[in-house]
């Protein structure tokens, strides 16, 4: 069975608009959550959101191909194009042939679809733009980085809420794996502040109102993000012929369905996937140092994800760190593992875990090394990045440190 890596990482982010930047921001602690922009007007009770900051797609995209793309086709391409650089790829020749595409999202092209139901149903205007279907179609950012880099193996994209992006990156191991491809583009994408969208969360009655705490008391709810993740993977085989520098071992990866609830999480169906990430990865539960946590910042998912970890790790529990860099990008759904993966690689890279800021204290239900407030200089040999989605959906991927 082949074995994977990382070659290359892009990220744009509401705490930075590349990886590097993004991993500096996490590192330090810096907040993204800020005062809502964009949306006055329309009567919203959330006041807060992670929101990307100095974004310019002007600086991008020339105004013929912005026609074509919504926001979320944008963040992914942007992040593609940041990691293919790293990477230090040129698709020609069979390359373009044997490298795949796969690019998880929540909800898709949010603003086109948003900006379409206001024109027909608001403004009564029975036109809407006529590329419209090619800006919402969930695929449109895993088609959008095909076309751009002419790659012809593999492309499609993965849409399972908040775990689409370790769902993503799950399916992109396993082409690989199975020989199906030498090289993959994976990772998420979502553009998901809208109107709509946040009515729709607003009128679950989980966004929190001050900022996010994960495994804090006082805890009060998710603070919605946005943003992309995307990353090179290669058989360590392609890698090595080519004298790659090598980030991490993508190791493993954990699936699994809860069958239980819609909404509310279950232990046993996160407990599972994290068994199976380490079984994938042919890794032991002692040797994992950091869990990049799903950690929302709801009064059910904090507690429920600590009694799933403790089930898994056992008395190594206490000795692992596990934060939540939600805390500071907010909860970008379809790409919030792809946000977190670029926090997982950095721990094993710099040996640095980032924290859980905002972090008011302890809540017994949530008795873990959170990693409160302050980043830890800590030697990590393993990680797992835990996402775990509406539906009873999760995903967790395993990296292992490159020496």
């Amino acid at each position: 069975m082949q074995r994977v890596v990382v070659t290359g990482m892009g990220c744009v982010s509401p705490i930075g608009l590349s990886a590097a930047a993004t991993w500096q921001a996490m590192c330090a602690g810096t907040p993204g959550i800020a005062p809502l922009v964009g949306l006055a007007g329309y009567d919203l009770r959330t006041g807060i959101a992670a929101q990307l900051k100095g974004w310019d797609p002007l600086a991008h995209f020339d105004d013929k191909r912005l026609v074509l793309l919504d926001p979320v086709s944008q963040y992914a391409l942007v992040a593609a194009r940041e990691a293919v650089a790293q990477a230090g790829l040129r698709f020609e020749g069979e390359l373009g042939e044997r490298t795949a595409v796969v690019i998880g999202t929540g909800i898709g092209g949010a603003q086109t679809q948003d900006q379409m139901a206001m024109r027909l149903y608001g403004e009564k205007n029975p036109r809407v733009h006529p590329m419209a279907i090619v800006r919402v179609m969930p695929n449109a950012p895993a088609s959008q980085i095909s076309l751009e880099f002419g790659l012809r193996g593999p492309a499609f994209a993965v849409a399972s809420a908040c775990a689409s992006s370790n769902h993503a990156l799950a399916q992109a191991l396993a082409l690989l794996r199975a020989g199906e491809a030498d090289v993959a583009l994976a990772g998420g994408a979502e553009a998901c502040i809208t109107v709509g969208t946040v009515k729709a969360w607003e009128a679950m009655r989980v966004l929190a109102d001050d900022t996010c705490r994960p495994f804090s008391r006082g805890r009060r709810g998710l603070v919605l993000g946005e943003g992309a993740g995307v990353f090179v993977l290669e058989t360590l085989e392609h890698a090595r012929a080519r004298g790659a520098g090598i980030l991490a071992e993508l190791a493993g990866a954990g699936m699994t369905a809860d069958a239980a609830d819609i909404v509310m999480p279950d232990a046993g169906g996160a407990a599972r996937a994290m068994r199976g990430a380490l079984r994938s990865g042919g890794l032991n539960a002692d040797e994992i140092g950091y869990i990049n946590a799903h950690g929302t910042g709801t009064a059910a998912n904090d507690p429920t994800e600590t009694k799933a970890i403790k089930a898994v790790f056992g008395e190594h529990a206490r000795r692992l760190a596990v934060s939540s860099t939600k805390s500071m990008h907010g909860h970008a759904l379809g790409a919030g593992g792809a946000l977190e993966l670029v926090a997982a690689i950095g721990a094993l890279r710099d040996g640095v875990v980032p924290p859980t800021i905002n972090y008011l204290g302890p809540d017994p239900e949530c008795d873990l090394d959170v990693v409160p407030n302050t980043a830890q200089q800590r030697r990590v040999g393993a990680a797992l990045s835990n996402s775990f989605a509406f539906g009873g959906l999760n995903a967790v991927v395993a990296l292992r440190r490159w020496a």
